[in-house]
C-alpha cells in the first residue's frame, strides 16, 4: 500500500539533480597546482587533475592521498578538457604557449588562480609573520600552541618546502581548518609581501625584526625595511605585533603612519655587543645589542625603546620570566637561546592577544615544543665533538648562531656553505662575523671562498682542498659535494663542536648523517 510519504518521496527522486560543476586543476605536480587542487576540494568542489610529468616526477603526490580525486599523469588527456567546466593552468603557464591556446579552444571556461582566490575567501582568521630572522619558528611555535589548544591550523603540507613566498600563503591559508598562521617573506623587491597580503587578507600580523638582507642590485636597508613595512599597510585598523627592540619596527609604524593596535615584546638582558644601525631620520643609532640587530637604543629624533608589553626578565638556560601589564608567569623552553625567547614572545604575545589563551595554558605549550629542523638541530652528539646545521643564511641570523655556540663551547668550527642574496657585501659580512665569533673557519661555498680571500692569511680559515666550483641556485649557496667536502675539513679541526650553516647544509643534512655514520668517521670523532 503507498503512502503519502511514499508518493512525497517517489516525486523527490524525479525532480532532475543540477550536475555539479568540474574544476580542472593543470599542474597537480607543482605546488601551485597542487593547492588550487586541495583548496577547491576542501571547499567541497568537484576536482579533476592532470599534469605531464609521471609518478616518480610528482613529488608533492602523497599530499592528495586522502582526497577523492581523478589524476591524469604523464598527459593532459582530451576527456580531461571535455570533463571540465573551468579550467585552472598553473601561473607559470605562458600564453603563447600550445598548451594554454588548448585551453581556451576548449569547451571549459578559463580561471586563473587569482579568480580562485576571489571566489574562495579565508573563512577563518589569518596570521601572517614576518622579519628577517627567526619567521620559521615563530609560525612553527605558534601553530604548536593552536593545536594543543584546540584549534586546527591550515598546512601546506609540503614536507621539504619553506613555503613563504608567491601564492603559497594566499592558497595555504584557504585550506581546511579553524585558524592560518602563515609565514610571509620577500625576494627583496618592493611589492613581494603586498603581493601576498592583498590574497590573505590577514587579521593580524607578526614582525620578528628586520636586519640587512637582500641588499643586492643597489638597493639599501631602507628600502628593505620599507618592503617588510607593508604588513602595516594591510594591517591598518587591526593587530601587529612587534620586536620593541627593533629600532627600525619602533621607526616603521611611524614612518608609514600605522593607525591600529600594536603589541610590542621584548627582552631584560645584559648587551652583548654593540653596533650601528640605520634610523629613519637619517642618523645612524647606538644600539646596545642583547641579540643581533637588537637591543636597546635612544635615537636623538626621540625614537627609543619602550617598555614591551611582553617582556622576558631573569633568563636563564631555557627559562625566563613573562612579564605583562596584569601577570608575571615563568616560562620554561624545550629549545635553547636568546633568539629563541625572542620567538616566543612573539607567538605568546599573538596566542594570548589575539585567540585569548590563558598564559597559563600556555606555559604548558611551549615547555612541549621541541624546535624547528635546520634550526640548531644536532646531527651528533659525542663524548668530545658536536655536530649541528643551522639554516642561517644572512649576516644577522650567523651571527646570533655563532654567539649563541659560543656560550655552550670553547672551540667552535663553522663550515659555511651560503651565497648571501645580499651579494657581495652580504658574504664578506658573514665571513667577518665568522672571523670574530669562531675558531676554525671553512668556506666550503664558492662565494663563501671568494670572500675569505680577504682573510686567507687568518690562520682561522681552513681552505677545502679542492677549490668549490661556482654555483648558486636560489638562495641555495653549495652543492651537496661541497658541503660534504667542507664538513670533512671541519672535522679535522681541534674543536668541541662544528655548526655546518645555511640552506645548504640543511637541505644536505642526510648526507651529513651518512658521512659521520661511517664506522671509521665515529672513531675519529669520538677521538
Amino acid at each position: 500500500m503507498s503512502t503519502d510519504m511514499d508518493k512525497h518521496s517517489s516525486e523527490v527522486e524525479k525532480i532532475p539533480q543540477k550536475r555539479m560543476e568540474t574544476y580542472g586543476v593543470i599542474g597537480v605536480c607543482g605546488i601551485v597546482g597542487n593547492l588550487v587542487a586541495r583548496v577547491l576540494m576542501d571547499h567541497g568542489y568537484q576536482v579533476i587533475c592532470t599534469d605531464i610529468h609521471n609518478s616518480n616526477n610528482c613529488p608533492f603526490l602523497y599530499t592528495l592521498t586522502d582526497y577523492n580525486t581523478q589524476i591524469y599523469l604523464n598527459e593532459h588527456p582530451e576527456s580531461f578538457f571535455n570533463s571540465s567546466d573551468y579550467i585552472i593552468p598553473p601561473p607559470s603557464l605562458k600564453r603563447t604557449s600550445k598548451l594554454f591556446r588548448k585551453i581556451e579552444d576548449s569547451p571549459a571556461q578559463l580561471m586563473e588562480v587569482d579568480d580562485l582566490l576571489e571566489q574562495i575567501t579565508p573563512d577563518k582568521p589569518v596570521i601572517c609573520i614576518t622579519g628577517t630572522n627567526g619567521k620559521t619558528t615563530t609560525t612553527t611555535l605558534l601553530k604548536h600552541f593552536c593545536y594543543n589548544a584546540g584549534f586546527k591550523p591550515t598546512e601546506h603540507g609540503f614536507m621539504t618546502l619553506q613555503g613563504n613566498i608567491d601564492y603559497i600563503p594566499p592558497l595555504q591559508c584557504r585550506l581546511d581548518g579553524d585558524i592560518a598562521v602563515v609565514e610571509t617573506g620577500t625576494e627583496g623587491n618592493k611589492g613581494d609581501l603586498k603581493f601576498i597580503l592583498d590574497r590573505c587578507h590577514p587579521s593580524c600580523g607578526v614582525i620578528t625584526n628586520i636586519n640587512p638582507d637582500h641588499l643586492n642590485n643597489g638597493r639599501d636597508f631602507m628600502y628593505y625595511s620599507l618592503i617588510k613595512g607593508e604588513l602595516l599597510e594591510e594591517l591598518r585598523g587591526k593587530t601587529v605585533v612587534i620586536n620593541g627592540d627593533d629600532p627600525v619596527i619602533g621607526g616603521l609604524i611611524s614612518k608609514v603612519d600605522y593607525q591600529g593596535k600594536v603589541v610590542t615584546f621584548g627582552v631584560e638582558h645584559a648587551p652583548q655587543g654593540e653596533s650601528k644601525k640605520e634610523c629613519w631620520c637619517g642618523r645612524e643609532i647606538t644600539l646596545m645589542e642583547t641579540l643581533s640587530g637588537v637591543g636597546y637604543y635612544d635615537c636623538q629624533c626621540g625614537l627609543k625603546r619602550h617598555f614591551p608589553d611582553y617582556l622576558a626578565t631573569n633568563i636563564k638556560n631555557n627559562s625566563f620570566i613573562l612579564e605583562t601589564s596584569h601577570q608575571k608567569i615563568e616560562m620554561e623552553m624545550s629549545i635553547p637561546g636568546l633568539h629563541n625567547v625572542y620567538n616566543a614572545l612573539g607567538a605568546i604575545a599573538v596566542a594570548h592577544e589575539l585567540l585569548k589563551i590563558p598564559l597559563e595554558e600556555i606555559k604548558k605549550y611551549l615547555k612541549t615544543f621541541k624546535g624547528v629542523p635546520g634550526r640548531l638541530e644536532y646531527i651528533y652528539k659525542g663524548k668530545n665533538l658536536d655536530l649541528i646545521v643551522d639554516y642561517a643564511h644572512n649576516p644577522s641570523g650567523v651571527e646570533t648562531v655563532l654567539r649563541e655556540l659560543n656560550k655552550t663551547y670553547d672551540k667552535l668550527a663553522v663550515v659555511i656553505t651560503i651565497s648571501s642574496e645580499s651579494g657581495k657585501s652580504g658574504d664578506m659580512d658573514i665571513m667577518r662575523i665568522a672571523i670574530t665569533n669562531a675558531d676554525f673557519i671553512i668556506p666550503a661555498s664558492y662565494y663563501s671562498r671568494l670572500a675569505a680571500e680577504k682573510y686567507i692569511s687568518s690562520e682561522k680559515i681552513i681552505v677545502p682542498s679542492v677549490e668549490p666550483e661556482k654555483f648558486r641556485e636560489g638562495t641555495l649557496g653549495a652543492t651537496e659535494g661541497q658541503v660534504v667536502e667542507g664538513l670533512k675539513k671541519g672535522l679535522e679541526c681541534d674543536a668541541d663542536a662544528v655548526v655546518c650553516i645555511g640552506e645548504a647544509a640543511v637541505k644536505y643534512k642526510e648526507n651529513i648523517k651518512i658521512l659521520i655514520d661511517s664506522k671509521d668517521n665515529l672513531m675519529d670523532l669520538q677521538r
